[in-house]
């Protein structure tokens, strides 16, 4: 009976010591490996950088190597603890697809977000309008892409909606043109008040020369004629361009009697038929 329990004891000190190998096998591999796999994350992302690569993508390749880093140092880890990774990779495998086919929207906004992230139709700090809003391009997601209003909200909008939206990117060209449109008074000197906009456009100086601004009759309205001028200008300098002539526009036709019409309405009252 002694024989028999030593016997037990010696094969489970064998097991266990066996087993502790192991363990510390898979340890060691584990904690290596995730040092390994950071190491060669951030030498991924410092050749981004050397080679000018966008930051999106580059946010976005690097979790992608990382997560998939990963998950081979724990199927290798695994396997060393004696697990089957075979059948565990193919339940992981049915597990995805499961997963997959419920989740079918997330992961239509994960293939958009990949096509974003290959194609650029924007970058980061651009511009644009699409899916209905507009703002500043602050972060590209793996789901979603993240925009700042004007006004500094949170925009988040889903990748797949993005893609299937037209994109108009103000930000992607070097040059705008700003259109504006002025009215003055039938009774006014037309060719004047074209004067006076040209002289203003040639007198500010983030007004491009090439190509040379338009000033013209645009329409004959109701009660006004409509004068357009259409100057190029930086990006960068649109809004602040538009601001600065709309003012200057409205002091100069008011130093020189040049009348911005308004809408007005006559009433013609009738008095009764005495009886």
């Amino acid at each position: 009976m002694n024989e028999t329990v030593i016997s037990y004891l010696a094969e489970a000190e064998g097991l266990a010591l066996a087993y502790a190998v192991k363990l510390v096998s898979a340890a060691a591999i584990f904690v290596i490996g995730r040092w390994l796999a950071k190491r060669l994350v951030s030498w991924a992302e410092r050749l981004m950088a050397q080679r000018s690569v966008d930051a999106a993508v580059s946010h976005f390749m690097a979790n992608l190597l990382n997560w998939g880093l990963l998950a081979a140092v724990v199927i290798a880890a695994l396997g060393q603890l004696g697990v089957q990774t075979a059948s565990l990779v193919a339940v992981v495998g049915a597990a995805g697809l499961a997963i997959g086919l419920a989740l079918q929207g997330s992961l239509s906004n994960f293939a958009a977000g990949v096509l974003l992230l290959v194609f650029r139709p924007f970058k980061l700090g651009d511009y644009v309008e699409m899916a209905g809003t507009a703002g500043s391009v602050a972060r590209i997601q793996i789901f979603t892409t993240e925009l700042t209003s004007p006004d500094n909200k949170k925009i988040i909008v889903p990748n797949g909606r993005v893609i299937a939206s037209n994109i108009v990117n103000y930000s992607a060209n070097d040059t705008r043109r700003v259109d504006m449109v002025f009215s003055v008074s039938y009774g006014d000197d037309l060719g004047k008040a074209q004067q006076l906009l040209r002289d203003l456009l040639a007198a500010e100086p983030r007004v491009l020369a090439e190509p040379a601004p338009l000033v013209a009759v645009h329409t004959l309205a109701d009660s006004s004629v409509n004068i357009i001028a259409r100057p190029w200008v930086a990006s960068g300098d649109y809004w602040a361009v538009h601001y600065a002539v709309t003012e200057a526009a409205k002091r100069a036709f008011d130093a020189n009697g040049i009348t911005i019409p308004f809408p007005q309405r006559v009433m013609h009252v009738e008095k009764p038929p005495l009886a």
